[in-house]
């Protein structure tokens, strides 16, 4: 048995510090991705907290066919996709460079370089932020969060062909968008 599924075990008998572990496990985690995902680091911390929340309250359903963060992460795009259904918002590609903050940066380079970076970090989240929901939701998590094709399957609820296309289209979209960019730049 795995330390999840013992954790799971504990906190199915009421034991709300071992539920508390599966949190602290997993919780920077979900929120980088979901932070990438829905744009905003505010709307990440509430999107991951329903999650926790959710995932306590439905723990009884969770029957290990999958990994437990795999469940843990469909049920906060669920709730992620829910609640841009119900608000709808619109945020300037500037306000989620900002809201985003700047990358760490090597202490070791020096400030041109510092500048450079994050001026290369600034182009690549201002392209991942004009992506449709659905490629940047499958980059995200194969690129920024390491997860293998049947993962996003998973989490996503898509086929595995479907996840291979969306993320072949998204590079390609991707790519042609920091083109742009890097020719108005030499321009």
């Amino acid at each position: 048995m795995n330390d999840d599924a013992q954790l799971i075990d504990a906190s199915l008998t009421g034991d709300s510090v071992a539920f508390g572990h599966l949190i602290t496990k997993y919780q920077d985690r979900l929120y980088n991705t979901l932070v990438h995902v829905v744009g905003s680091p505010e709307e990440a911390r509430d999107v991951a907290q329903d999650a926790f929340v959710q995932a306590f309250v439905k723990l009884d359903t969770f029957h290990g066919a999958a990994a437990f963060y795999t469940w843990l992460y469909r049920i906060a795009f669920n709730i992620a996709v829910s609640r841009r259904r119900r608000h709808k918002p619109t945020v300037s590609i500037d306000l989620l460079r900002e809201r985003s903050g700047d990358e760490p940066s090597s202490r070791d380079a020096a400030p041109s370089d510092r500048l450079e970076q994050q001026e290369r970090v600034s182009q690549v989240q201002a392209a991942l932020a004009a992506l449709s929901e659905d490629y940047r939701t499958v980059i995200v998590l194969r690129e920024i969060d390491g997860c293998c094709y049947e993962t996003i399957a998973e989490v996503l609820n898509l086929p595995i062909g479907t996840v291979r296309s969306r993320l072949h289209r998204a590079r390609l979209e991707l790519r042609e968008q920091l083109r742009e960019v890097v020719q108005e730049d030499v321009q």
